[in-house]
C-alpha cells in the first residue's frame, strides 16, 4: 500500500484549455488495461522539456529530443504527445528508432500534422521491440476518445508497478484572470534523482513564452522529480514535459523573474512536487516516506550529496523498514558522501524531533527507545546539521522492503 497517498478523484482534476487526452487499451501490456494514451495539443502551444541523464537512453527520449529541437523556433509547433505503457523500447537498436519514429508518423497521419510535431514516449519492460503494430492499430480509438476532462485516465494510462494513479491540479489568478494547471505522473522503482523511470506531465493555458519554457521544465524538475529516489537506480525512459496552451487572456510571460512568472513557477511546483512526492509514497514496496534534510553546508551541492547519501544506503533503509535505530548507518553515509575536509565533531543528526548525535558521537541524552518511536511512524524526517555554512536542500526517499525484492523479481512475469 502507498504511504499516505490516495489518488485524486478524477472530477477534481481540472481541464487544461487547448488540451485533450485520449485514452485506449491496444494490447500492448500482457492484462487488459489501458495502456496508449495520445494528448492532442492545439496550434500554439509553448512546450519545454527535460529528460533522463542515463546514457542508454531509450529510443522515444532520443526522437522527443531531436522534435523539440526542430520546433524550437516554433515554426509549427509541437502538437500531440503518445505514450505507450508496457514496453520501454530501450536497448532496442535502430529498431526502436525506426519503430518509435513509425509512431509518430501514424499519429501524425491522423491528425494531419508533421511527424516532427510528435512526441513519443515510451515506459516498461527494455529490451523487447516495441509492438509498433498495435500502437498504430490503437490510434485511431485514442483519437476518438479525446476529451478535455480525462486527465484521469491518462494517469491511469501511464502506470506500469504504480498502484495509485498521480494527478494533482491548481488554480490562480495572472494579471487577474483565472489561470489553470494539472499534472500527471508515474513512477515506482528504478528511481533516482536526473531523473528517475518516470513520466510526468504538466501544462496549464497559461500564456507562457516559449523562449522560457526550457528553463521553466528545468527549474520545476530540480525543485521535485530531481530531489526523489526510491532505488538508486536511474531509467533510460525518464521524460518530464510542460506544455503551456497560451489560451489564458494574459499579458505573455516572458521571464520566469517577472511578477506573473514567480507567481506561475510557484505554483506548478507546488504541483510537481506533490507528483514527485507521490512517486516516493508509492514506492515499490514501500512502508515509510522519508524527508531527509541536510542544512549547515558550504554549498547545495555537498548537502545534496550528504542527502543522497542517506536516501541511496541499503543499509539505511532496511533499517528503516525494520524500524531498527542502528543510526550509525546514517553517520556512515554522511562520511563516504564525498565532502571534502568534513569535521565529524560538527555534526548533529535527528530523527525528527529528537537529537541523536552531538558534534559526531552519540548525544548523552538520547535513549533509542526514543529513535524507535520516531522509527516506527509511516512519515519521518532525517535531519543533519553540517556545521559548515549557511547552505541547505531537501530529498525525499522511502523504506526498502521484503516487497520490493518480489515485485521486481516478478516484474516480467
Amino acid at each position: 500500500m502507498p504511504v499516505n497517498l490516495v489518488a485524486t478523484p478524477a472530477a477534481d482534476l481540472l481541464p487544461v484549455p487547448g488540451l485533450r487526452w485520449g485514452i485506449t487499451e491496444a494490447g500492448i501490456r500482457k492484462s487488459n488495461r489501458k495502456d496508449l494514451a495520445v494528448l492532442l495539443v492545439d496550434e500554439g502551444a509553448s512546450v519545454g522539456a527535460v529528460f533522463t541523464q542515463n546514457r542508454f537512453c531509450a529510443a522515444p527520449v532520443q526522437i522527443c529530443r531531436e522534435h523539440l529541437a526542430k520546433n524550437n523556433g516554433q515554426s509549427f509547433g509541437i502538437r500531440a504527445l503518445v505514450i505507450n505503457t508496457g514496453n520501454a523500447n530501450a536497448g532496442t537498436g535502430q529498431d526502436g528508432l525506426t519503430r518509435a519514429q513509425a509512431t509518430c508518423i501514424a499519429l501524425a497521419r491522423e491528425l494531419n500534422v508533421s511527424p516532427e510535431q510528435i512526441l513519443p514516449f515510451s515506459t516498461g519492460v527494455i529490451m523487447e521491440p516495441l509492438p509498433y503494430d498495435r500502437i498504430e492499430a490503437g490510434l485511431p480509438a485514442a483519437v476518438a476518445n479525446a476529451k478535455a476532462d480525462n486527465w484521469g485516465n491518462a494517469a491511469e494510462a501511464i502506470m506500469t508497478t504504480d498502484t495509485v494513479a498521480k494527478a494533482f491540479s491548481a488554480r490562480i489568478v495572472l494579471g487577474g484572470v483565472p489561470v489553470t494547471m494539472t499534472g500527471i505522473s508515474k513512477g515506482a522503482g528504478m528511481i533516482r534523482p536526473n531523473m528517475a523511470t518516470m513520466l510526468g506531465f504538466m501544462a496549464t493555458d497559461a500564456c507562457v513564452a516559449q523562449s522560457i519554457m526550457a528553463q521553466l521544465a528545468h527549474e520545476l524538475a530540480e525543485g521535485s522529480f530531481n530531489r526523489v529516489t526510491v532505488d538508486g537506480d536511474t531509467s533510460t525512459n525518464d521524460s518530464f514535459v510542460v506544455v503551456a496552451s497560451n489560451q489564458a487572456r494574459h499579458a505573455p510571460i516572458t521571464s520566469l523573474d517577472s511578477e506573473d512568472g514567480k507567481a506561475l513557477r510557484a505554483a506548478m511546483l507546488g504541483i510537481a512536487v506533490q507528483l514527485a512526492q507521490a512517486i516516493v509514497r508509492d514506492g515499490e514496496g514501500a512502508t515509510k516516506f522519508i524527508t531527509v534534510q541536510v542544512e549547515g553546508g558550504k554549498t547545495g551541492d555537498e548537502c545534496r550529496k550528504v542527502a543522497y547519501a542517506i536516501a541511496h544506503s541499503p543499509l539505511v533503509k532496511t533499517a528503516f523498514f525494520a524500524s531498527d535505530p542502528n543510526l550509525g548507518r546514517i553517520l556512515a553515509a554522511v562520511g563516504y558522501a564525498g565532502v571534502e575536509d568534513l569535521d565529524q565533531t560538527k555534526i548533529d543528526l535527528y530523527l525528527d524531533e529528537v537529537l541523536v548525535a552531538k558534534n559526531g558521537g552519540r548525544h548523552a541524552d538520547y535513549v533509542e527507545a526514543e529513535g524507535q518511536r520516531v522509527m516506527k511512524q509511516s512519515e519521518i524526517t532525517v535531519s543533519v546539521v553540517l556545521g559548515r555554512g549557511d547552505a541547505k536542500d531537501t530529498v525525499w526517499t522511502c523504506d526498502l522492503s521484503y516487497d520490493y525484492v518480489k515485485i521486481n523479481a516478478d516484474y516480467r512475469s
